[in-house]
């Protein structure tokens, strides 16, 4: 089987048939779809009963466990799916109709090489309206580490060889039920893995208001330990950038601060106090120093 399409579900059953849809729409057969509900109180449940009878050419395979947030979610999916690749497509998005089809191409265009955790397509409103920026051309390969320097920004469609994720499990820190999939993502790009980026939109999504992208701030402060695990693996790639060391200690303590002291914070993030308020002094320092400058010509 070539692709795994992996969705975690949480309360999302007055919405998810829009994707379910879209997936018997597809062009191209070769894939299965596995769902991890993550302990819905809705109708998510009898919505699958009902299209595990139906007639599909794809096979659906759910599984409901108690609630532990998408990467949790993750960890289990991986172990579990059969595909090749492994395509995470959120509940409330879908995907245009030769999706599958294009990640089958694409993945073919690899040719084995060592040097790819996978591949990539865009992320739009629509077919035609694109979310964030991309590159001229057709494709470029770039870890994900490199995305900013490509040009390549905002929410993509990646799929990644569900070997190689295997072998990258999400870090699951007792009571809390967020950890930010960069970590996984930043983690095979430290380890040299690149993806192939291609210019197609084959993934709409919209970003509801119950959505984690809408309440990205609110969902970090809550489970700062696991933001802290983000930060610090970020923090090593500028390990001779002590300015950008302190940036990144001051991002994070904006991001929990409204339920975390700082002193929390330092302890979170593993360095001394007076460290972090330096920091953020310091950013305070700057943006007072440039208040009200523009480097327009």
């Amino acid at each position: 089987m070539k692709i795994t399409v992996f969705t975690p579900t949480y309360n999302r059953g007055y919405i998810i048939g829009k994707l379910y849809q879209s997936l018997c729409d597809q062009t191209c057969k070769d894939f299965e779809w596995l769902v991890i509900d993550d302990g819905s109180a809705d109708e998510t449940e009898s919505l699958f009963k009902t299209w595990a009878k139906e007639n599909n050419s794809f096979e659906i395979n759910y599984l409901k466990v108690e609630n532990g947030g998408k990467h949790r979610a993750i960890n289990k999916g991986v172990q579990l799916a059969r595909g090749k690749l492994f395509f995470i497509v959120d509940s409330d998005d879908c995907l245009t109709e030769d999706a599958i089809a294009k990640m089958v191409k694409w993945e073919e265009s690899l040719e084995g090489n060592g040097r790819f955790c996978g591949v990539s397509g865009n992320r739009g409103a629509t077919p035609y309206q694109m979310h964030g920026t991309s590159f001229e051309g057709d494709y470029v390969d770039a870890t994900s580490l490199e995305r900013k320097k490509r040009g390549i920004t905002g929410d993509k469609a990646e799929a990644f060889y569900t070997q190689i994720l295997r072998k990258y499990k999400f870090v699951e820190i007792e009571g809390e039920n967020f950890m930010t999939e960069a970590t996984v993502w930043d983690k095979m790009a430290f380890d040299g893995y690149k993806l192939r980026w291609f210019n197609d939109v084959i993934y709409i999504s919209e970003y509801l208001e119950d959505g984690l992208t809408r309440n990205a701030k609110d969902v970090f402060s809550k489970n700062p330990k696991g933001t802290a695990y983000y930060f610090k693996l970020q923090i090593k790639h500028y390990r001779y950038n002590w300015w950008a060391r302190l940036a990144n200690y001051n991002l994070y303590y904006e991001l929990v601060k409204d339920r975390n002291t700082t002193n929390q914070a330092a302890q979170f993030l593993g360095i001394p106090l007076f460290i972090l308020t330096i920091a953020i002094r310091l950013t305070k320092l700057k943006r007072w120093l440039f208040r009200g400058v523009s480097y327009e010509n």
